[in-house]
């Protein structure tokens, strides 16, 4: 296929699957202020804070009467899981199958008309208490209680404080191992903020970010006539390149222009860009 007519149908494509700028901006103007997490020192010391697995599902955010993304956009989940959620109490958790089960539940959550059955499977994990007063170690406590008394969706993360960085090593190899993705220390002493904050902390054999799609490069060799790579910008206005990790069929239908992906790495290079880095996933618009 000639290279010019692709790169203009992957243009055209792309077009057809962002969401209209009125739709995205309403999505974000409904997208909850959320406590987020920073990356973990290598060496870090986990005294002072509750450490639960990092679960690999989807955010979401509970106001007391609407279940949202962590980008604004309602989870249409069914009435009758719904209705199962304490009224008038904001919850902040995730969505989520079990271990490797990230893309069941990524095609599950973005139908329009919700499958009850297989929503039966579907847990939200708490792991925050939005606005709640009291250090963590206390809305933790109360996280508990809630899911106690309401039961199934609910599910409060177990939080535990782990005595030394050997014992919090080890409990991650256990995880990764497991095929999990890692680790979260939050501070038990904290209280409720929003934001990108010290206070909650996430550990893993490896770092991930998101970027905007700005660019399909055309492939050469097994790649001719296809996606060879995604010119991606960070937030930080920085843009690469990134083509390892994709499969055959992301290649044949790439993330479209102005969509937002989640990549891997390991650490910065000097001029800030991600060494190392491969393709992982793409968000969702609204998520």
């Amino acid at each position: 296929m000639d290279i010019a007519l692709w790169l203009k149908r992957r243009q055209l494509l792309s077009c057809a699957l962002l969401l209209t700028p009125l739709a995205a901006r309403a999505a974000r103007d409904a997208a909850p202020a959320l406590l987020l997490a920073d990356e973990a020192p290598t060496d870090m010391d986990p005294q002072g804070h509750l450490v639960s697995e990092k679960l690999d599902g989807v955010r979401a955010h509970w106001d007391g009467h609407t279940l949202r993304f962590r980008g604004g956009g309602v989870v249409q989940a069914p009435a009758a899981w719904l209705a199962r959620l304490p009224q008038g109490v904001a919850l902040d958790g995730e969505l989520w199958l079990g271990r490797g089960q990230f893309d069941a539940l990524s095609g599950l959550v973005r139908r329009a008309t919700p499958d009850a059955q297989a929503w039966r499977g579907v847990g939200y994990h708490l792991f925050e208490l939005p606005g709640g007063a009291g250090p963590f170690s206390q809305r933790a406590e109360r996280l508990a209680a809630l899911a106690a008394q309401h039961g199934a969706p609910l599910v409060a993360a177990p939080q535990r404080p782990v005595a030394s960085q050997t014992a919090l090593l080890r409990w991650l190899r256990e995880v990764v191992d497991g095929g999990g993705e890692g680790l979260v220390l939050h501070r038990a002493d904290a209280p409720y903020v929003t934001g990108r904050q010290r206070v909650l902390l996430k550990l893993k054999p490896w770092q991930d970010a998101d970027a905007e799609v700005i660019a399909h490069l055309p492939g050469a060799g097994r790649h001719e006539g296809r996606l060879g790579a995604l010119r991606l910008r960070t937030p930080e206005g920085r843009t690469f390149d990134l083509g390892v990790g994709l499969t055959d069929a992301q290649r044949a239908t790439p993330p479209p222009l102005g969509s937002q992906v989640t990549y891997r790495y390991r650490g910065l290079t000097a001029s800030g860009l991600p060494r190392f880095a491969s393709y992982w996933r793409q968000r969702q618009p609204g998520w």
